[in-house]
């Protein structure tokens, strides 16, 4: 809710996500408070913001942007700050989550987006956490994780479930391209088949159709929820 926004002179943003995502919600908060200058910050290389001045956002590096703010001391407070699908790859969740709590103004908000606990991507990232995680990411996290940290912190928040499937029928047949690309991207691999042992890559497939998805008029749904989780001022 907007209502608070509408009080202030100007909307001060500090967005983490894909270009695309900002792009939408500065559309959208401009809808909802027409009167009311927005202005918008991301955070990243150089070559970031340049993709930013051209596509009003783009996607940053959240830990930079906490290294920025505490080398020049110059600590700015923003409205509403948005973490969309960013929180998996930061080395100190709990550090991370009080640093940018600190950067809202009164009745500003945290929004973060992140993976649903109990999901089809929760189940298979622990289930295969020893397999699945390496490189930059290192230890997986859902809305599970974020909560907790958040209640241990004694901040105030609310969450709110966002319902998502998709077809991933094409990732029982063996043949199918679309279904290993699609098998390599739930994985975080370069291809599915040639990265795992047979007993694993079966385990998955089996953990897949039976645990994480739904069966609909012969076609296998994965459970894709996602959390999204406002954190109070």
């Amino acid at each position: 809710r907007l209502s608070s926004v509408r009080r202030i002179c100007v909307a001060n943003i500090l967005g983490f996500a894909p270009g695309e995502m900002d792009v939408q919600l500065l559309s959208l908060m401009q809808t909802e408070i027409p009167a009311v200058p927005i202005s918008a910050d991301v955070e990243g290389s150089s070559k970031l913001i340049d993709c930013f001045k051209a596509l009003v956002a783009k996607t940053p590096q959240i830990e930079e942007y906490e290294k920025l703010v505490k080398t020049k001391g110059d600590v700015k407070k923003f409205d509403f700050i948005h973490m969309i699908q960013i929180i998996y790859y930061v080395e100190s969740l709990e550090k991370t989550l009080k640093f940018y709590h600190s950067l809202l103004k009164n009745n500003g908000r945290l929004m973060i987006i992140v993976e649903a606990a109990h999901s089809g991507w929760d189940i298979l990232w622990k289930t295969y956490r020893k397999e699945l995680c390496g490189g930059s990411l290192s230890e997986y996290r859902s809305s599970s994780e974020v909560v907790t940290c958040l209640k241990s912190l004694g901040l105030n928040f609310e969450e709110h479930l966002v319902p998502n499937t998709f077809d991933i029928t094409e990732c029982f047949d063996s043949k199918s391209v679309p279904g290993d690309r699609l098998l390599s991207f739930m994985t975080a691999t370069d291809r599915f088949r040639e990265s795992f042992t047979p007993e694993i890559r079966a385990g998955i497939l089996e953990l897949l159709r039976n645990t994480c998805s739904t069966e609909k008029e012969g076609r296998v749904f994965f459970n894709s929820n996602l959390s999204c989780i406002l954190v109070h001022a």
